[in-house]
């Protein structure tokens, strides 16, 4: 059986180390966030700390379980995310419906489709490949110790900037009103058509793996650990939505990632002496009020804080917290393009993986099938560049 705990003296101590200071870290920064800014943000940089132990330990990702599909036919990734969508879609449809819950509304993720998500989406899929990871898989693998990361992080900021600058260029191109299956259909038939949606690509997958190999990989995994990892895919996909219906009771709409990246480099704009404020972007009422409240104001950035040191004190738990400064040129470029577009286009998509794709379809939205279609053409071409950049 493989062993997940490096036997090394200097790296068990380094965890160790690790696995306190984020503990501190995290208690510290819980309890500041319930003295000053309520009970309700305590409880979603909780859910945001579970999140991040959850991908880590799950290692679910995004990208490389679309990555597994174009490259190696293997879609266990894949298929675990339509389960996860499946049953999202199943809990979120009679919440949203109700259209408040313990007294306060809630919403879905709805937008339009139209050329901003398609062009939006693939960028942000080309990026996925490039930058390494996804909205949420960026974080939880920066959080993590993955030094290339945290490059794309930066990156990806500075390409949420960038996107907020053009936004307003991006709001009169061709489109369609947004569709809500469970709006137009009722709630059962949206339920229905949705699940339906999530058979097809399953069983697409699985009809491909089949096809290539002559046999399907229902889990990958061959060893498992709760406190260490990896975990079965079907948990870490159960587990995510716990994490979405849980921000949806809280927060009063789906879970989201990009808009934080957005607001931080926009907070860094200003320490320079750029005045964001007049971007149309940020003159928008929501908008404007973040800009000027404190970060930990907040929701998706305090998320994004957990998901950091949860995936952090994943990896000190897990004995793996062992950051390297030593990156080969080709994967900083890497990094820095892939940022780049992953944050331009999720903001001018209405989103990213998580907040359009995962939080838009489990809404029953179309532009989140729209935004899955783009982006996976977009994370093909990226799949296939990945080698020109010294990637495997």
């Amino acid at each position: 059986m493989t062993s997940y705990i490096d036997t090394d003296n200097s790296a068990l101590t380094r965890n160790r180390r690790a696995l306190s200071v984020g503990a501190i870290i995290s208690f510290l920064l819980f309890m500041y966030l319930e003295i000053n800014f309520g009970w309700r943000q305590g409880a979603l940089f909780i859910v945001g700390l579970a999140a991040g132990i959850i991908l880590y330990h799950a290692a679910f990702g995004f990208t490389s379980a679309w990555r597994e599909v174009v490259n190696n036919a293997r879609g266990a990734g894949l298929r675990a995310q339509m389960i996860m969508l499946a049953v999202t879609v199943l809990v979120f449809t009679p919440l949203i419906a109700q259209g408040d819950i313990f007294g306060s509304d809630i919403r879905g993720s709805v937008a339009p489709l139209n050329v901003a998500v398609v062009f939006g989406a693939f960028m942000f899929g080309l990026g996925m490949q490039l930058g390494g990871g996804c909205a949420s898989g960026t974080l939880f693998t920066a959080g993590g110790g993955n030094s290339r990361m945290l490059v794309t992080l930066v990156a990806f900021i500075a390409g949420s900037l960038l996107g907020t600058w053009q936004w307003h260029l991006w709001q009169d191109v061709p489109g369609l009103s947004p569709i809500v299956l469970s709006q137009n259909f009722g709630m059962l038939g949206g339920m229905i058509l949705s699940l339906l949606l999530f058979a097809i690509v399953w069983f697409a997958a699985w009809f491909y793996e089949r096809n290539r190999h002559g046999e399907v990989i229902i889990e990958p995994r061959s060893t498992f650990s709760i406190l260490r990892g990896p975990w079965p895919l079907i948990a870490g996909a159960l587990a995510l939505v716990l994490v979405q219906v849980a921000t949806l009771i809280l927060a009063g709409r789906p879970w989201g990632v990009t808009s934080g990246f957005a607001l931080w480099g926009a907070k860094i704009a200003g320490l320079t002496g750029l005045d964001v404020s007049l971007w149309p972007y940020w003159s928008r009422p929501v908008q404007a009020i973040s800009l000027n409240q404190s970060i930990f104001n907040n929701v998706t950035s305090v998320m994004n804080f957990g998901i950091m040191l949860g995936a952090f004190l994943a990896a000190a738990l897990a004995g793996k917290f062992s950051p390297s400064t030593k990156l080969p040129i080709g994967h900083v470029i890497a990094a820095i393009m892939g940022g780049l577009l992953l944050g331009y286009g999720a903001r001018i998509a209405f989103g990213c993986n998580i907040g359009a794709y995962f939080s838009g379809i489990g809404s029953t939205s179309l532009h989140g099938w729209l935004w899955f279609a783009a982006a996976f053409a977009g994370s093909t071409l990226g799949a296939r560049l990945r080698p020109r950049f010294g990637l495997t």
